[in-house]
């Protein structure tokens, strides 16, 4: 059984401002993912048990709520609808065919950042008009599958990219749509590696030569410009950064209206948090309304507002089940080894995240009180040969070999992020709709990944 207190605040921003000590009743904090309950003492994803799941398909093991998912795409939908807008969910946040099949079938458009995740969104029979194509760096063959496809806007962040499209456009004889992403240098006091928008980021066009960008796409005969965008971080809890950035991007369509250049729409990129364990994240609701008197300024203009939301859509929508399969007290730490590694779950050992971690059965009557069982303080740590292995520091647990306990907030860039080290097959994952659920994709098999290989045969 397990129960989860932060003591060890890290660097990213899902994880600050924790106070030491916190003690979190799981019966009471489980409230705050809406997929997630306690049912006669057993942890359930909408409507059916975590350690049902983990016995038919082993650990460790994704599972998404379908339903919220829809809640959270809905979310948008709702804060928005007195404008003219556009959902585009970012793909990589999360691309599992079942999670793009039912963002598609709800009205969804995508956000790509690779030629690959173009094939995924396309496999869902998703409208190719409705997918963004982002990412600092693609290929003519990207930019020729995507054009070939008839996608709805390229998000072009180098004067080089804009030369490339016209190029291969011409080529094709095609127009290739395009929207220029400006690096606005706005702070969204984030982590560092999810931060996008200041000026010593890799992203975007340097404001300072937006005017100049347009009007060299503008000179350029196969390019159609479309919009203007901007995208400054991820796992963003303050409205301020979004308000700032908006402000200098309005500055900057007056300033390009003032030269002939006008648009279409105005993507304003993704960003906003999650809460994963106790940060105050503002709602979507509150987003749009402190956005709203500025977007309404833009629709007047004839503007289309383009969103790229893809943590806020499906994080605490999923949760990783992992088993404890050793116990290792020691006299400096206590450690609980179980089957998840950092292969599955990257993002507490690349930056530091804090996810809370729940037991998937209670004993009875521990629902009104935890803090009745006797628990340490274990590390939760993996089985790949890296000190950096860990999903979870300093948490006060109560834990017996072979225990169930839920990882939550892994929805967004938990299996997107994972990988074969160590040759670890990658996890199972399953999607469940009320009292269903489904197998939406097979566990990997040590042979499937080597199949490929080849041993060495000359000399």
């Amino acid at each position: 059984m397990s129960l989860d207190q932060q003591t060890d605040p890290s660097t990213e921003q899902d994880s600050d401002n924790h106070p030491s000590g916190m003690m979190l009743e799981p019966a009471t904090f489980v409230h705050q993912f809406e997929s997630l309950s306690y049912q006669h003492d057993a942890l359930c994803v909408d409507e059916v048990s975590a350690e049902l799941l983990a016995q038919e398909f082993g650990t460790p093991l994704y599972v998404y709520s379908k339903t919220a998912i829809m809640r959270a795409y809905r979310a948008y939908t709702n804060a928005f609808a007195f404008i003219d807008h556009r959902i585009h969910y970012a793909v990589k946040a999360n691309s599992n065919l079942a999670v793009l099949g039912v963002l598609a079938e709800a009205g969804a458009g995508f956000d790509i950042v690779s030629s690959g995740e173009l094939a995924r969104v396309l496999a869902v029979d998703a409208d190719p008009s409705s997918i963004v194509y982002s990412g600092v760096g693609k290929s003519k063959d990207d930019i020729k599958q995507a054009l070939e496809a008839g996608i709805g806007c390229f998000n072009v962040e180098s004067m080089s990219e804009l030369d490339t499209l016209d190029r291969v456009a011409d080529e094709m004889g095609v127009q290739a749509p395009i929207s220029i992403r400006i690096n606005p240098d706005v702070d969204a006091n984030t982590h560092p590696y999810i931060s996008t928008g200041l000026k010593e980021n890799k992203f975007g066009i340097n404001h300072a030569k937006t005017i100049e960008a347009y009007q060299h796409a503008q000179s350029l005969e196969n390019l159609s410009i479309k919009g203007i965008d901007y995208h400054i971080g991820s796992q963003i809890t303050d409205l301020d950064p979004f308000v700032d950035a908006l402000d200098k991007l309005m500055e900057l369509i007056d300033e390009l209206e003032a030269v002939g250049i006008t648009f279409e729409h105005v993507d304003l990129g993704g960003g906003l948090g999650v809460d994963y364990i106790d940060e105050d994240v503002p709602s979507v609701a509150e987003f749009a309304d402190a956005l709203m008197p500025k977007l309404q300024i833009l629709q007047e203009k004839g503007m289309t507002i383009l969103f790229e939301p893809g943590r806020s859509i499906v994080a605490n929508a999923g949760v990783l089940l992992t088993k404890v399969e050793v116990l290792k007290p020691t006299e400096h730490k206590n450690f609980a080894i179980v089957d998840a590694a950092m292969n599955d779950l990257i993002r507490p050992s690349l930056y530091g995240s804090q996810m809370a971690v729940l037991p998937c059965v209670l004993p009875s009557g521990l629902v009104q009180s935890y803090s009745s069982v006797e628990a340490k303080t274990w590390d939760i740590v993996g089985q790949v040969c890296e000190t950096g292995d860990f999903l979870a520091k300093n948490r006060v647990l109560s834990l017996a070999v072979g225990d169930i306990l839920a990882i939550t907030g892994a929805g967004a860039y938990g299996f997107a992020m994972s990988s074969n080290y160590n040759t670890r097959p990658r996890a199972c994952e399953v999607m469940v709709d009320d009292h269903d659920y489904q197998e939406i994709r097979a566990r990997e098999k040590v042979e499937d990944l080597f199949a490929s290989e080849q041993t060495w045969k000359l000399g």
